[in-house]
């Protein structure tokens, strides 16, 4: 028995269209997705894709991440490892020696790197195959999109929640747009990144009380079309810390810099690029890599990453309205941990229960 069949999933990011994925596939249940402007205009389609299982064991998201690791296997299945750009591969900590302009490469890599090889003074293989993955973010939500809309009939609305409906008994019976449109629902996911913080008011003040704050951590990246492709994730340590995540289509994906966590004020896919962030990270390559070093960028985007003050996600019902639901937070692990978010909030949707990981870590109220 479905306990909500009006399902409105505020938020068209890799945590929404894992949850409509989910409903589509395991229950049959159609949603509607609504987002100012599409399909994974922000995070979710600008991030790295990196995955690895077993990084966050230590911490409340280690169930989580290491059933989330376990879907993206099964989903690359399910929809093609091409389609997604899915594939296992290695990742290294490579120790960079800091100081004046980038030195020659000596010829011969450190044993175990394979493209690093410009100011290394040291690393060490942080993962192999087992446990270390990646998946082009836009394509996959584009894909798990296509499947629910497909499948069992979906839709997106483009448009931009205000408020919550909730009829006497305090329960969700729809939403109003900023058009000033309604959309009728008996279940809301807020699954809305660092826009999140927005939601806070859709319920009123008491249930505002409730929820805790979210705030959005910008990350500046550049794509470099690598002369080959490569196989080797790398955490750099030194000239700013910056992240290279080679990709299966040739792309190497390069980030880092983060700015401090605000209140964000840009609108999902307008983030501001600001030059001299790209200029950094293209110093850093140029400080590590002979091979990436040369290559102009062919894009240059920022994106805002949600975070809550203790860094936890927030997945779950929202304390006091019945229908209402949160899915949000992820921080840097957010295309990591976006399929097992999605599956738990579809099964807490049909089933009123979870069945593959607890969720109590992640409630509040």
């Amino acid at each position: 028995m479905v306990a909500y069949s009006k399902i409105v999933i505020a938020g068209g990011g890799i945590v929404g269209n894992s949850i409509s994925y989910y409903l589509a596939r395991r229950y049959s249940v159609p949603c509607t997705i609504i987002d100012p402007v599409g399909i994974a205009p922000a995070a979710s389609g600008k991030a790295g894709g990196f995955l690895a299982r077993d990084w966050s064991d230590h911490s409340p998201v280690g169930e989580l991440q290491r059933r989330s690791f376990d879907l993206h296997a099964e989903q690359a299945k399910e929809l093609g490892e091409d389609k997604l750009n899915y594939r296992r591969l290695e990742a290294a900590a490579v120790m960079l020696q800091e100081g004046g302009m980038a030195s020659k490469p000596s010829g011969k890599k450190l044993e175990g790197l394979e493209w690093a090889d410009v100011n290394v003074r040291g690393a060490n293989i942080l993962g192999g195959t087992d446990t270390i993955a990646q998946v082009h973010p836009k394509k996959l939500s584009n894909a798990l999109w296509e499947y629910s809309q497909q499948s069992v009939g979906s839709k997106l609305v483009i448009g931009k929640v205000v408020e919550a409906l909730l009829d006497k008994d305090g329960a969700v019976c729809g939403v109003i747009l900023e058009d000033g449109s309604t959309i009728d629902a008996d279940a809301l996911v807020i699954a809305c990144g660092p826009w999140t913080e927005a939601a806070r008011n859709w319920f009123g003040p008491e249930v505002k009380a409730k929820i805790p704050r979210m705030m959005g951590v910008k990350y500046h990246s550049i794509l470099i079309p690598s002369p080959r492709v490569l196989n080797q994730a790398v955490f750099f340590s030194g000239y700013g810390d910056p992240e290279v995540y080679p990709r299966p289509d040739g792309d190497a994906y390069i980030t880092g810099f983060p700015d401090a966590a605000v209140l964000v004020t840009e609108s999902p896919g307008n983030e501001e690029v600001r030059p001299e962030m790209v200029n950094r990270l293209i110093d850093a390559t140029k400080k590590s890599s002979s091979e990436l070093g040369d290559v102009p960028p062919h894009t240059k985007q920022s994106c805002y990453l949600p975070t809550t003050d203790n860094g936890t996600p927030l997945i779950g019902e929202v304390p006091g309205v019945k229908g209402a639901f949160i899915a949000a937070g992820h921080g840097c692990w957010g295309i990591l941990n976006g399929p097992a978010t999605g599956e738990a909030i579809a099964e807490l949707l049909v089933e009123g229960k979870v069945k593959h990981v607890d969720l109590k870590r992640f409630q509040f109220s």
